[in-house]
């Protein structure tokens, strides 16, 4: 069982609404999707997709890639932001990377408009740990650095190892990082065929999480990043506890069982030292599928008792693959600070423990699910600072 949390003291957040922290917490607020138009131009006659991409922005210094700019731009948001609130790094700070595809554009590139040649300079740029070895470089970092991948559920096994490493004492501070820059057309098309990605209207019109004529989930990309530490004066929350588990089931389906999911849900309670009634929120996966939208509704109604209320943000920023329990977390971390909880409007009848739009935080914790494509469940325990 853990002995104490960890704090989160610092957030660096690009999403579809923007590049920052600051430009995420604005456009959930608007209630309104990031998504927008987006043509194909390498495909012509093709009908434009809703898609929330993050914009291609970023300090060009940093390489032609999207994926490398953006996680360099979301890590130093954190750092400077966590330097902002009084913190200072540790003697032996580690990286965590959550990343399920990584440099997408850029291997597209390589493959269709480089002939698969390239400088070994350039080529070396296409590895998910050059960016992550060059942030490290850049602040003279020496702990640990690595990658970690769960599928969506990537940002809660980051955070789990980041807490890990703090606990032991492995490390002194972790910068956690998780980036998905993964909109290419033929990936958007696989989750289409899939039939869980909606492309075709407007997202809050197809992705309505615990509600009526939810079809699944708009397509999104997010880098977003935390400065996590055991040596905060001015944390923004802290991580109690957590727990992951796999129902070693099928590639895409949930077990219908649901029992990893369940041991997942009261393993992290147990791990956190908490108890159904301390939890106020579920700040769920809610990609608006069936299948997931009745597994969480399963675990509101009895794990947590009817305790808490849930919702979810995929409506506003996307499904961000890789990275969307980070952004989701950011999501609810940064609410805390502002005594609101950043939930989606509902658009049609859903469960009675929806919450409907932001709302006014009463006291209790936050859980944050996600439930990773291929059985990958993970479940984290967040408190107020």
């Amino acid at each position: 069982m853990s002995s104490h949390g960890i704090d989160i003291t610092g957030i660096g957040a690009l999403s579809g609404y923007g590049w920052g922290a600051s430009a995420l917490w604005d456009g959930l607020a608007t209630g309104k999707a990031a998504a927008g138009l987006h043509h194909d131009h390498t495909r012509p006659g093709q009908n434009p997709v809703w898609l929330a991409k993050v914009p291609d922005d970023g300090d060009r210094s940093d390489g032609t890639s999207r994926f490398g700019r953006a996680l360099r731009a979301a890590a130093r948001e954190a750092v400077d932001d966590a330097m902002a609130r009084g913190w200072q790094p540790g003697r032996r700070v580690g990286l965590i990377h959550a990343v399920v595809l990584g440099e997408v554009d850029e291997w597209r590139n390589f493959y269709l408009r480089d002939g698969g040649e390239r400088r070994v300079r350039d080529y070396l740029t296409l590895m998910p740990s050059t960016p992550v070895s060059l942030l490290m470089q850049e602040y003279g970092f020496h702990g640990p650095a690595m990658n970690v991948s769960a599928m969506c559920a990537s940002g809660n096994a980051g955070l789990l190892t980041a807490k890990m490493w703090l606990d032991t004492g492995f490390v002194d501070d972790v910068v956690f990082v998780a980036t998905d820059l993964s909109l290419t057309p033929e990936n958007i098309d696989h989750f289409v065929k899939l039939g869980v990605g909606v492309v075709d209207v407007e997202p809050q019109e197809g992705c309505r999480p615990f509600q009526e004529g939810s079809r699944g989930f708009g397509m999104g990309e997010a880098a977003t990043a935390f400065v996590l530490t055991n040596r905060s004066d001015a944390a923004y929350a802290r991580v109690l506890g957590g727990s992951m588990t796999h129902d070693a089931f099928h590639a895409t389906s949930i077990d219908p069982s649901l029992t990893r999911v369940r041991a997942c849900f009261e393993e992290a309670l147990a791990d956190a030292d908490v108890v159904p009634e301390q939890v106020r929120y579920l700040n769920a996966h809610g990609p608006g599928t069936a299948q997931c939208d009745a597994a969480e509704t399963a675990m509101l109604e009895t794990v947590l008792r009817s305790n808490a209320q849930v919702y979810s943000v995929k409506p506003l920023t996307g499904h961000c693959q890789g990275a969307a329990s980070a952004i989701e977390t950011a999501s609810a971390v940064m609410g805390f600070e502002r005594g609101l909880v950043p939930a989606a409007p509902q658009v049609s009848d859903g469960h009675h423990l929806l919450l409907d739009g932001f709302t006014r935080a009463e006291p209790g914790l936050t859980v944050k699910s996600s439930l990773g494509m291929g059985g990958h469940n993970s479940v984290v325990v967040l408190a107020p600072a």
